[in-house]
């Protein structure tokens, strides 16, 4: 029985791999419809391609990919759009009963609690993570009880400023921060990497997906990004999840689950590995994301929206790469003023989201 596909973000590094693993099984999988922001003519050859009846882009209008996800003829939702745009069309999905294979952090990050009440759990049938930590993750949980889990650890590549000098940093372009040393992705995710934003979200998901407390997510940096995550359980033992970096792998796991088939991914070649701990004076923003992540709903919130900011700045040349920091230091202050509670609804998360941009853009960056 073939499980018919919507991709969000088609035209990205998640949505074009998505698509060729769809297309790979074809026996198994069949792509439905696609979205795009403002591709709109990639995203129609991405569907030609494919085979695909239904292509949404930004000119479409925001409901139409809402109507997409909720389609009779849709059974699982890839969402690949970054950032809190992804927030509206998970949910939607989600309440019209299918499958969500998320790669977008950001909606775990500011409306966790909202994605998880409507899976009605953590990751499994209905909430398929596709970031390959929280993959690997799902893989070692897998037929566990999760009150034997003591802690779980995510790995980090670095980024490609993981060895330069801390009195450099402050000089980087954002044309050296997208060369990353293992993933190729998309540029707002690359730069968080080199920041290690991304891990402090992906610590985030963690507590979310697998429904753990903060104090036992841990990460470190393994430069050679082959072991993408690793559990240690109550008897002392540790289950590892060791694999070529090729995001083709946790898609296809996400997609073809609970099955496991032939892949294309190269097979990994045991070496020396390393791990080293986080150094919070070359990633100051990881230390503010757990921060906010003690916080609560409106940091959470408020470091996102900032970070959305400071990133497309620091792409355009406006900002210093170790300025972002300060910028998601300063979202910290506007979400201490916040009357937000514990459990926002989508209207004040999308609500308090504009009043942060509105703030942090109000004043120049430095």
């Amino acid at each position: 029985m073939q499980a018919r596909l919507a991709v969000l973000g088609a035209t990205g590094s998640i949505g074009r791999q998505a698509i060729e693993v769809a297309t790979a099984h074809r026996d198994r999988l069949r792509l439905v419809g696609l979205s795009c922001r403002t591709s709109a003519e990639a995203c129609d050859a991405l569907a030609r391609d494919a085979r695909a009846r239904v292509v949404v882009a930004e000119r479409d209008g925001d409901d139409a990919v809402i109507d997409l996800v909720r389609a009779d003829d849709v059974d699982v939702v890839v969402v690949g759009i970054p950032g809190i745009a992804a927030l509206r069309p998970t949910l939607a999905a989600l309440d019209a009963g299918k499958t969500v294979a998320i790669a977008a952090k950001e909606v775990l990050v500011v409306g966790g609690h909202l994605v998880r009440e409507r899976a009605r759990q953590g990751a499994g049938e209905r909430l398929r993570p596709v970031d390959s930590e929280h993959c690997a993750l799902w893989q070692c949980l897998r037929g566990e009880d999760l009150d034997t889990v003591e802690s779980v650890t995510l790995t980090a590549s670095g980024g490609p400023f993981r060895d330069t000098p801390l009195e450099a940093l402050p000089g980087m372009s954002a044309e050296r921060a997208l060369q990353h040393p293992t993933w190729h992705m998309g540029p707002k995710v690359t730069v968080d990497s080199a920041t290690l934003v991304n891990k402090g979200y992906e610590v985030i998901e963690a507590h979310w997906l697998f429904d753990l407390p903060y104090t036992a997510v841990n990460a470190v940096i393994h430069p050679q990004s082959l072991v993408h995550a690793l559990v240690r359980f109550a008897d002392g033992s540790v289950k590892a999840q060791l694999a070529d970096p090729d995001m083709r792998l946790p898609i296809q796991y996400a997609l073809l689950y609970p099955e496991r088939l032939e892949s294309p991914v190269r097979r990994l070649e045991l070496r020396d590995l390393s791990f080293l701990p986080i150094d919070p004076a070359r990633y100051p923003c990881y230390t503010i994301v757990l921060e906010a992540a003690s916080q609560g709903p409106a940091a959470m919130i408020a470091v996102n929206a900032a970070d959305e900011i400071a990133v497309e700045r620091f792409l355009h040349g406006d900002l210093a790469f170790t300025a972002i920091a300060g910028v998601l230091e300063r979202a910290l202050g506007i979400a201490s003023r916040s009357p937000l509670g514990a459990a926002p609804d989508l209207a004040s998360i999308l609500a308090f989201d504009r009043e942060v941009r509105r703030e942090l853009t109000a004043k120049a960056m430095v």
